[in-house]
């Protein structure tokens, strides 16, 4: 069935009110935008990393979730995730379970890029029918916004200060989603919660209805730690996708797609501009030309990407 805003918004919240997010913080919306592509007869059970996610919608004894959520610690909510399935899997081979669950995990970018990749990596790779979620906020934003591996260079963070000598973090950020690519899984898909929700909405019902492992890695604007005005979230993330420093895709059985393609690409100075995190590179001409050439790079290695796919399909018609 085509994609209806006004029918999906009307499913019922798997992640409801009185969560202590901050205000403008895109890791709740993410949750939320994910879950949403739930049949509502469908069961679910949630793992979290520590993280703001975490620590804000689950304050014993209470929680934020409607589905069973699990709280592990930093560095296994995938592998936590994975074992629960393993579980679930024998238990219905030996009827002791009816109900059809789903399994979803959570994690932040540090317990996903950093200190989650390990156990990541074993859990796609062993195959559980499970969606992994990041939700990338580029930074360790619940214990003070210290740098990660999916900090953009030349970002100011508590452990990468711009300073004088050295402006912000000195490396460019991970490609994580290329990462999980080549672990060779049915279906990744890079996406972030813009427009009418369409993109992040199709994408996490496909992850979620697709048999075996599957990876979304969903840009969450931090408003403390990108420092932006709290209403401009969802703008925050637009800009992203248009500058193509986010680009929107999906990779199914090793076949690119893009799902997004700006009309008129933004300079990546937009989204630079709309940051404190990035102020001090106001009068840096320099630096900014060499992050836009990074993001013109990889926009057209994945452009090139998606046209090998396109290509590589006609072939195949034409043999067949």
């Amino acid at each position: 069935m085509a994609y209806n805003l006004k029918e999906t918004s009307l499913k019922p919240e798997r992640l409801t009110g009185g969560h202590r997010m901050c205000a403008g913080c895109g890791a709740p919306v993410v949750a939320r935008s994910v879950l949403r592509a739930l049949k509502p007869e469908d069961k679910a059970v949630i793992t979290s990393a520590t993280g703001c996610l975490e620590v804000s919608t689950f304050i014993y004894p209470y929680t934020a979730w409607k589905d069973s959520f699990i709280h592990s610690a930093f560095e296994n909510s995938a592998v936590t995730c994975a074992g629960v399935e393993a579980a679930y899997v024998n238990m219905k081979k030996t009827g002791q379970l009816d109900d059809t669950y789903k399994f979803i995990a959570f994690g932040g970018d540090g317990g996903t890029y950093d200190i989650g990749i390990q156990s990541l990596s074993g859990a796609m790779e062993r195959g559980h029918d499970m969606v992994y979620v990041c939700y990338d906020n580029g930074a360790y934003m619940n214990t003070g916004i210290q740098r990660s591996s999916a900090t953009p260079k030349y970002a100011d963070t508590t452990t990468s200060p711009a300073g004088k000598v050295v402006p912000g973090k000195q490396q460019y950020r991970k490609d994580l989603t290329a990462v999980m690519v080549a672990h060779n899984l049915p279906y990744i898909a890079q996406t972030a919660p813009i427009g009418n929700f369409k993109d992040i909405y199709e994408k996490a019902e496909k992850a979620i209805y697709t048999e075996g492992p599957a990876f979304l890695n969903v840009l969450a604007p931090c408003p403390r730690g990108w420092r932006y005005d709290t209403p401009k979230l969802i703008e925050m993330a637009q800009l992203a996708v248009d500058t193509c420093f986010w680009p929107l895709y999906e990779v199914e059985n090793g076949v690119y797609k893009l799902t997004y393609k700006p009309k008129n690409k933004r300079p990546i100075s937009d989204w630079l501009e709309a940051q404190g995190r990035f102020r001090h590179m106001a009068k840096d001409a320099e630096k900014v030309e060499e992050l836009q050439q990074e993001v013109d790079r990889r926009w057209d290695l994945l452009l090139a990407m998606c046209i090998l796919a396109i290509v590589g399909g006609i072939g195949m018609a034409f043999l067949w």
